[in-house]
């Protein structure tokens, strides 16, 4: 594998659907696949989840707290913000060195859009739901096609209410 960073392999886990590449609206998820939250799950536990502060402020309405099992480090502008259980980071950097001490492995970006996007050229994989649903949305994955060539794994499932999806496993080439 061709990493990008020494030290352990920088991750990304994200639903998104296959054509525009949407990932959320009014800082929501647009789709709920129980199967894709349990693969998120298992993929990140254990692991530094670094976010940005939307994206950690919607988990805590969704499940009433910091992701478990996982040291969840928030990346924020805000210094004085804090919460329980929580890593707070200034910046994307700052967040990925701390999350690099923590774990040797794995740590992962868990969104959203913006913290993507400054992080997608430190990535080394990425695990993709690419959802073949086309929804409204204000939020966007960003282009990661021409950099990310190498396929590990790819497995299509379907929902049972008909919506159709594929686990895609990118590495750079």
């Amino acid at each position: 594998m061709n990493m990008v960073s020494e030290g352990p392999q920088v991750c990304i886990v994200v639903a998104m659907s296959r054509g525009r590449r949407a990932i959320g609206k009014e800082g929501k998820l647009l789709w709920h696949i129980p199967e894709d939250m349990k693969r998120f799950k298992e993929l990140t536990m254990g692991h530094p989840v670094v976010m940005g502060r939307k994206t950690f402020e919607s988990i805590v309405s969704y499940i009433g707290k910091p992701l478990p099992g996982r040291t969840n480090i928030v990346v924020t502008r805000n210094s004085e913000y804090a919460y329980s259980g929580i890593v707070v980071a200034p910046t994307l950097k700052d967040a990925l060195e701390n999350a690099k001490i923590m774990d040797v492995s794995e740590v992962h970006i868990g969104g959203g859009s913006e913290i993507y996007a400054q992080a997608l050229s430190k990535v080394d994989r990425l695990y993709l739901t690419l959802i073949d649903d086309e929804p409204e949305a204000d939020s966007f994955f960003p282009e990661y096609a021409q950099e990310f060539t190498k396929v590990v794994s790819s497995e299509r499932h379907t929902t049972a209410t008909g919506v159709s999806y594929e686990w895609l496993t990118l590495e750079r080439a």
